[in-house]
């Protein structure tokens, strides 16, 4: 309450209009407190104070161990500045990214709008990255995240299509040794061409490539050594044909899980509320109008794979209620972003804790 009616007024206000300034000063106060692992253990015991109550039981999904179900959606730390602090906020995973191979400075901007009446965003940032060689070099300096970390890999915009393969290869090769997972987007709508490789032949070959890397580089480790996981992330605007292809290739190349789903370029769900000056800017939108869709792509690919992808959902996730929808439609784990942006930092332990005290009045096992 006090996130909603007092902080987020004053920061809305201080950035002005460009809702990335604000999003960056934020980032830059964690990204201080992760260089301290003092300050970071100092946060985390804040945040358990400040939100407590029971977190539910540890769950494995994929072959790996997640403290609870809610965590943080690539976007948020494009460059791996603050994972420890997002871990003491309350997170049960983090996924950085979207990396690309080179460094690129995304989109012009402003490229981050603020819908408020819809709770929503709409971001055309453009993989704005500092590419996998320094991140690499960050997340070797940085402490180990206490949570599982995924690693969102794109495609670096100067690589022609033809070329994706070796693109992705070239980052998950420099940040292999820090990712607990992997994920591929292939779906973000803000590089040209790049949803190109959601179509069956060109998934096909990504998926078959990366796979035989992550393999190799289990191998290269020695017995016992498994192969890191690697998950595709959809797209909400591909129709169920569509969808079918993409399961299809998953299942035939073997990947560990889904992401359901991105941002959509569809504006139908906003409100009237929303001006047309903003309705009509270019890029993704994400936060609640895309709940519905979500809970929507998450029950058909649940029911396509029948179990046998586990699905990390995403989207509009802002109320215990919409983390139980996605969960009930079929998803494993969820993960937040626009809601942390307009819920506040308590958002993750509030919602880990509702779900717990849902499980624990249906005798549900929630893990």
């Amino acid at each position: 309450m006090i996130y909603r009616h007092l902080l987020r007024p004053a920061l809305f206000n201080v950035a002005g209009r460009d809702a990335e300034a604000i999003h960056e000063r934020v980032l830059g106060m964690l990204a201080r407190v992760s260089e301290s692992p003092r300050l970071t253990r100092g946060l985390a015991r804040f945040a358990a104070l400040a939100w407590p109550g029971d977190q539910g039981r540890p769950r494995e999904v994929f072959g790996l161990r997640f403290p609870h179900p809610i965590g943080l959606a690539a976007g948020f730390d494009k460059n791996a500045r603050a994972v420890p602090a997002l871990a003491a906020l309350g997170f049960g995973f983090v996924e950085i990214g979207t990396i690309t191979q080179q460094a690129q400075p995304g989109n012009p901007r402003p490229r981050l709008f603020r819908l408020p009446s819809d709770e929503a965003l709409i971001n055309r940032m453009g993989f704005n990255n500092d590419g996998a060689d320094v991140i690499a070099k960050r997340l070797a300096r940085q402490t180990e995240a206490t949570v599982p970390l995924g690693i969102s890999l794109g495609k670096s915009k100067v690589t022609p299509l033809e070329d994706a393969v070796s693109d992705y290869l070239a980052s998950l090769d420099r940040l292999y040794p820090w990712a607990d997972y992997f994920a591929v987007n292939v779906s973000s709508p803000n590089t040209p061409g790049l949803r190109a490789l959601q179509e069956r032949d060109w998934l096909d070959a990504l998926l078959a490539a990366l796979q035989m890397r992550l393999r190799e580089r289990a191998q290269a480790e020695g017995e016992g050594a498994r192969v890191k996981p690697l998950l595709v992330k959809v797209a909400p605007d591909l129709d169920e044909a569509a969808l079918d292809d993409l399961v299809e290739v998953c299942l035939a190349r073997a990947a560990s899980g889904l992401i359901a789903v991105n941002t959509t370029v569809s504006r139908e769900a906003l409100s009237a509320a929303v001006p047309a000056t903003l309705r009509d800017e270019p890029g993704g939108l994400s936060g609640r109008p895309l709940h519905t869709r979500a809970a929507e792509v998450v029950r058909l690919l649940a029911k396509r794979t029948e179990g046998r992808l586990p699905i990390i959902g995403c989207g509009g996730v802002f109320t215990v209620d919409d983390a139980q929808r996605l969960l009930d439609a079929g998803a494993s784990l969820l993960q937040l972003y626009t809601s942390f942006i307009y819920e506040g930092p308590g958002i993750a332990r509030r919602l880990a804790h509702g779900l717990a005290q849902v499980a624990a009045e249906s005798g549900a096992f929630l893990g």
